[in-house]
């Protein structure tokens, strides 16, 4: 294990973050309030899925342990079922990953409009500074009549 965890960047191998799995399931256990044997069945039914070992052996994150209160708050305060309760996680991790890609084009509409605004000031500074801008005739009540010369024959 490198410490690195859905879309965590590594940082070090001392540098912990609350996605770096730290906690054996009884701990774990412990810190949320369950049963170890709660914490084993909300991973067979993917609520709460934390890493393994080489040995096959769960390593619970400080954000696992949060997921897990969060879990057993919906079931025991709100009368949520599990089956409820994975899909308002997968929804709420839907909402995260679609707020992130907004994010994401927000940043790329920004830049675009700055490139934009960058060439459209090159093309401002192009234009030749010896022209002199149009400036429209006003009207005249003046009459003009041209008659075209005789040929001579």
């Amino acid at each position: 294990m490198d410490g690195r965890r859905r879309g965590d960047t590594f940082r070090g191998p001392y540098e912990l973050t609350e996605e770096t799995p730290v906690y054996v399931i009884s701990v774990a256990a412990q810190l949320s309030g369950l049963h170890p044997q709660t914490l084993r069945q909300y991973d067979r039914l993917g609520l709460v899925s934390p890493d393994r070992t080489a040995g096959r052996g769960r390593r619970y994150s400080a954000r696992d342990i949060e997921l897990l209160r969060q879990v057993q708050a919906l079931s025991q305060d709100e009368g949520i079922n599990l089956a409820g309760i994975k899909r308002i996680i997968e929804l709420e991790n839907q909402v995260m990953a679609l707020q992130q890609r907004v994010a994401e084009l927000q940043s790329a509409v920004d830049g675009a409009a700055a490139a934009m605004q960058q060439r459209e000031a090159a093309v401002h500074a192009s234009y030749r500074r010896d022209l002199v801008p149009y400036q429209e005739v006003q009207q005249t009540s003046a009459l003009v009549v041209w008659r075209p010369k005789k040929a001579k024959d």
